[in-house]
């Protein structure tokens, strides 16, 4: 597997992407994921936190049953729950790109965003910083560091 594509995020809607894909590909084949990526674009509003943080409960039933997307309708509520949460860091001094930024190290700022995002484990958290630009430990030092990752990569393919 190669190295995702990172990308220089210029909105909010970029962050909430990334992390949302991190989420769905969790316990799933990234080309699933990669495959359908298209129509979670059109199902999430183009990921754009407002709209996505004001899905209610008929919106979660939809996409639960839109076969454009991955239909886990934990991941979705996942989804809806993390733009809320994005939209209120943003809210706060220096925005979200700040609490992202203001944690001191690596560990930190994933155990932050493992507190504050539903469905975002270790290997999620390093993805979405890796995709993002943030500053990540090389993957093959992390991976050495984190067997049960390794271990469960391999037998989820």
């Amino acid at each position: 597997m190669q190295a995702p594509v990172q990308i220089k995020p210029t909105k909010l809607a970029d962050y909430l992407e990334v992390l949302t894909k991190a989420a769905f590909q969790s316990g799933m084949s990234w080309q699933v994921v990669e495959a359908k990526w298209d129509g979670f674009r059109q199902a999430f509003a183009g990921f754009d936190p407002k709209a996505v943080a004001g899905f209610d409960g008929d919106d979660v039933e939809r996409l639960s049953e839109d076969t454009r997307i991955i239909r886990n309708r934990a991941k979705i509520e996942a989804t809806v729950h993390n733009a809320g949460v994005m939209l209120a860091l943003d809210g706060e001094a220096g925005g979200f790109v700040g609490w992202l930024r203001g944690r001191g190290s690596f560990a930190d700022t994933v155990a932050a965003l493992r507190g504050e995002f539903r469905f975002v484990g270790d290997m999620g958290a390093y993805y979405f910083l890796y995709v993002v630009g943030e500053r990540v430990p090389p993957h093959e030092e992390w991976m050495a560091a984190h067997p049960s990752v390794a271990r469960t990569r391999r037998t989820a393919r």
